[in-house]
């Protein structure tokens, strides 16, 4: 750890309830100015730099970062500045939008298994398969009308609900006893501050591209958003599976926490780099004497 921050602050394991009105949004800069930001950020990624190749040579472990926010949040931007310069082979970002035909004619968490790491890598959801208790929540139309679901299943409302997070934490349970460890970030920003990364797209040429007419409707739903953050979080918070509410008004610092939170659990975890056996190293021994032979 670089600065003083205790993690647990912004830990949700099932051991306390979520309230997501009572969490600021904001907290103290964690960096002094642009300068210390840039070089607390080239520290970490070092340091995950460096544990990601431990990871892929011990080939025990994988990982799983699950970004999940409103819009304009800065899912994107802080994916980008925590991975950037980590070794592209032990690193995949998936990015999950609008269902396909094809994932529609599958189970819901069908898309999202296809691209969970592999042992030795790290992986990251931009969006994930909790668009399934989230976005459906909001707009409950996508699963009645558009996800096939057999209409006996649809009878009781909150028992799909229950199903879905059930099966959202069995499928975690399962990755992280196969060794694949999960942690998942919601990103919180306040609706003042999505209001003012708006505007800005919008006055800014080279910002208007990002800017969508989805945005002003999803907007309109953020209180349904955030009742649906709030339960699906507090139902599916694990000790193995842990979310992390992280404050997102302030972009440097939201991205200094979550490099943060990522490199502890790769510290945590037992990893080493293979042993040779005294066999192997007297064959090592013997091409470097070859080496140095070799005119």
């Amino acid at each position: 750890m670089l600065f003083n921050l205790d993690l647990e602050d912004f830990k949700y394991n099932g051991s306390s309830k979520l309230h997501l009105q009572k969490l600021a949004t904001s907290i103290d800069p964690l960096y002094k100015n642009k300068s210390d930001y840039r070089n607390l950020m080239k520290k970490y990624r070092k340091k995950i730099d460096e544990l990601q190749n431990k990871m892929y040579a011990h080939d025990r472990y994988g990982m799983l970062a699950v970004f999940q926010a409103m819009d304009a949040a800065g899912k994107d931007s802080t994916i980008r500045e925590v991975m950037s310069g980590i070794n592209p082979h032990g690193v995949e970002v998936h990015a999950f939008k609008k269902p396909s035909e094809e994932e529609l004619d599958h189970s819901f968490l069908w898309r999202t298994n296809k691209c969970m790491p592999r042992r030795g890598k790290i992986h990251l959801f931009n969006r994930s398969y909790y668009e399934e208790v989230l976005v459906t929540r909001v707009h409950p139309k996508i699963v009645t009308s558009y996800q096939k679901i057999p209409a006996e299943n649809l009878k009781n409302k909150k028992k799909l609900w229950r199903d879905r997070y059930s099966a959202i934490k069995s499928m975690e349970q399962y990755e992280h006893s196969n060794g694949i460890r999960i942690i998942k970030f919601f990103l919180n920003v306040s609706k003042a501050e999505q209001k003012r990364r708006f505007q800005n797209r919008l006055n800014d040429p080279s910002k208007n591209w990002k800017f969508s007419e989805h945005d002003i409707e999803e907007r309109k739903h953020w209180n349904a958003y955030m009742e649906a953050y709030e339960e699906a979080i507090n139902a599916t918070s694990t000790k193995d599976a842990p979310w992390y509410v992280i404050p997102a008004d302030d972009k440097k610092n939201m991205r200094l926490v979550v490099a943060n939170i990522i490199l502890s659990h790769l510290e945590s975890l037992d990893m080493h780099y293979p042993s040779l056996s005294n066999e192997d190293l007297a064959k090592l021994d013997y091409y470097k004497k070859q080496l140095q032979d070799d005119q």
